[in-house]
């Protein structure tokens, strides 16, 4: 039976507990303890598919096709650990599939309730998880407490902690300690008053984590201990960590926070396996070089939009230990000629995934001038649609080519809806999603960078490279070098001859993780160093 580890947080949102989560994953791995780790959404949508980027950043997708909270992103690049459909539950999933079961008459006719109907099916998703080669399960409680949304989650844990036994349950609280300026300290009452609410639920936290700007004295985690009834040695200090998030674990093991754990479940306590983790942070933190890579994007003023790109790049850095800044390019600004200066100044050229006409045409500037300049470019998804336009109006000279999700009266359509979505009508968990084989062509630039002609990768998307095109693009000299196993989808496109120009179909940042970078970012990263040092 599997111990279960529920992480809440309070005050504020933003406050990194998925981060967090993932840090504490880290940890229990490093003790050779076997984890799953799993998000739970307060929130009604079914799940984050339809979202606004600019509520709630990135979709993530798994292996399996889920699209889920960006949070399980940081669970597998700090666990390693795959994520699936039964690592995120939002509260209109689970409403969902309580309203369906009662008009199949599952329950008989009951009264449908909150508590038990909602709570049960809570804990049901919950113990999901708990398969028979898993120790821990850690859960992670989306929102603050006193959310009026997640309630029942609160509800749902609690009635775990009596069924599981409080020896096979612990609770971990994620809170703010501000530092106020004008007077000169930290404040305890935020936290003291998000406790007092967690209790008033009926959970008091066994750890209480506090997230600050500056150290908390001595005096001040006493009096955290009081107030919030959780012992002085579990109160842990998260300060702002100076250079990466995944200093983060190492933030935590230096105050025990693994050893508490161990302690409360009453497992063997092997030690901590860090050497490699500490290796890769202090790569991070002392790299030998430094490049400029311009990411240009819809949402390029948007932290989380991007999030799993932006890490996947830290990690091409770490192969060839190399800093990577991170320049932010807005694709209407290229567009608009306020970015020339920003193209000019760059090592690499990133275009990122993406819906919808704002901006295209300053993704497809930004293609053609990393192609006729030389300069390293990754395509992702639409990335690579642009890359296929621009090739095709300015190199096969098809004028006015595009997309049918753009211009659906475009004469040249190399790119165009795929067969079996012509009549979905339906927008959320309806594109082509998950896992899907891809077949590289044996001497391709992506054979060699992945070490392999037979490749799977994470996709997101409704729109294919036209197959009517394809020997137009191929006679023009653009190499289609990765296709479905069936031959009937383009995956992967690249430019021979030039210095690095290859692009996807797929989101492999998806799939990057910090001790096991993605070949096509450390591939990215690696000829912009190249590019970076001979042009000094």
């Amino acid at each position: 039976m599997a111990k279960y580890i529920f992480i809440t947080g309070g005050v504020v949102s933003s406050l990194g507990k998925g981060v967090t989560a993932a840090s504490i994953g880290r940890l229990l791995i490093n003790r050779r303890l076997r984890i799953r780790m799993v998000k739970m959404d307060p929130y009604l949508n079914v799940d984050p598919g339809t979202m606004n980027p600019f509520q709630h950043g990135e979709v993530y997708v798994t292996d399996d096709g889920a699209e889920t909270d960006l949070d399980l992103g940081h669970y597998e690049r700090f666990t390693g650990q795959p994520t699936s459909k039964r690592s995120n539950y939002t509260s209109g999933r689970i409403y969902w599939d309580v309203l369906n079961k009662e008009r199949r008459g599952d329950y008989l006719g009951g009264t449908i309730q909150m508590i038990p109907h909602i709570t049960d099916e809570i804990k049901a998703c919950i113990r999901a998880a708990d398969d028979k080669d898993v120790d821990v399960v850690l859960v992670e409680i989306g929102g603050t407490v006193g959310d009026i949304e997640g309630l029942t989650f609160l509800e749902a844990i609690r009635q775990m902690g009596l069924e599981e036994g409080r020896d096979n349950v612990m609770y971990i609280h994620l809170t703010y300690v501000p530092f106020i300026r004008a007077a000169g300290e930290i404040k305890t009452k935020p936290s003291q008053q998000s406790v007092a609410k967690l209790r008033e639920i009926g959970i008091t936290p066994d750890v209480l984590i506090c997230r600050s700007e500056v150290a908390i004295s001595e005096d001040a985690r006493r009096k955290l201990s009081l107030f919030c009834n959780v012992p002085v040695h579990a109160v842990i200090e998260e300060r702002d960590v100076a250079h990466s998030i995944y200093e983060i674990p190492l933030v935590l093991f230096e105050q025990g926070l693994d050893e508490l754990i161990m302690v409360h479940f009453r497992l063997a306590r092997p030690p901590s396996r860090l050497a490699d983790w500490r290796a890769m942070v202090d790569a991070v933190i002392h790299p030998k070089h430094k490049v400029r890579i311009g990411v240009v994007g819809k949402y390029s003023d948007l932290q989380d939009a991007y999030k799993s790109i932006y890490e996947a790049l830290t990690h091409g850095g770490m192969a060839h230990q190399t800093g990577v800044e991170i320049i932010k390019i807005g694709a209407e600004a290229i567009e608009s000629g306020e970015a020339a200066a920003d193209l000019a100044r760059v090592h690499g050229i990133l275009v990122p995934g993406g819906f919808g006409s704002r901006g295209i045409e300053g993704k497809i500037q930004s293609v053609r001038y990393a192609r006729e300049n030389g300069v390293p470019f990754l395509g992702i998804c639409l990335g690579l649609q642009c890359a296929v336009i621009e090739y095709a109006r300015n190199v096969c000279g098809l004028a006015g080519a595009n997309s049918t999700e753009i211009d659906k009266a475009t004469p040249h359509p190399v790119v165009c809806l795929m067969s079996e979505q012509e009549k979905v009508i339906d927008l959320g968990g309806t594109m082509r999603l998950g896992a899907w084989a891809c077949a590289l062509k044996a001497g391709s630039l992506a054979a060699k960078l992945y070490g392999s002609t037979s490749i799977s990768e994470r996709h997101r998307h409704r729109y294919e490279v036209s197959n009517k095109h394809r020997p137009q693009l191929e006679a023009a000299g653009l190499s289609l070098s990765g296709t479905s196993p069936d031959g009937a989808l383009v995956e992967m496109v690249e430019l021979p001859g030039h210095p690095y120009f290859i692009a996807t179909q797929a989101h492999p940042e998806f799939k990057s993780q910090p001790l096991a970078p993605h070949p096509l970012f450390a591939g990215l990263v690696g000829a912009a160093l190249k590019r970076c040092t001979e042009k000094k």
